[in-house]
């Protein structure tokens, strides 16, 4: 055998050990969207929990989204948490936002482990281009849970996470 046809080997032995803990996590599709603009984003649910199916999906709004809508899902029941603001916002329709979504809960169905599925929010995101709002994300199975929640220190990479938050980067508007 050659050192080329070796390291090749290697290197696709490699990645069939690395891919699955690389696509197992909780993510959100598209991972980019420009700032202070409505968003729609699907998170997206690619396994259960060591076999178990999911049938529950938490999702944590980060502070400064506002006009969160959850995407209903047939065989699924959806629950929105509220949070007061500490001061209203405007909604750049001469009115005023007093509350926001804390939480939104997708419960009742039932999603095998060898299925995906996306849970659907849209969204209005705050102006801060170039930063990275973290939604932490419980996925709760029949047996066990994920929980979806770690965000990397500053400077730090998400993919030496064991189980990362779902990450948006938003980008300045064209």
């Amino acid at each position: 055998m050659t050192r080329t046809n070796l390291g090749a080997i290697t290197l696709a032995a490699l990645l069939a050990i690395a891919a699955p803990h690389a696509a197992a996590h909780t993510v959100i599709d598209p991972r980019d969207a420009p700032a202070d603009s409505y968003f729609k984003a699907q998170f997206r649910v690619t396994h259960g929990c060591k076999g178990s199916p999911t049938v529950r999906v938490r999702i944590r709004v980060p502070e400064g989204v506002l006009s969160v809508k959850p995407q209903p899902k047939p065989g699924w029941q959806v629950e929105m948490t509220r949070v007061k603001l500490a001061q209203p916002v405007d909604n750049g329709h001469g009115g005023k936002i007093t509350e926001v979504a804390g939480e939104v809960v997708w419960s009742g169905g039932r999603l095998l482990d060898e299925h995906f599925d996306e849970f659907g929010l849209t969204m209005r995101l705050p102006d801060r281009p170039g930063a990275t709002l973290y939604f932490p994300v419980v996925q709760e199975c029949e047996q066990g849970v994920h929980r979806w929640i770690e965000i990397p220190e500053p400077g730090k990479p998400a993919r030496d996470l064991r189980e990362p938050a779902p990450a948006l980067r938003l980008t300045p508007r064209q």
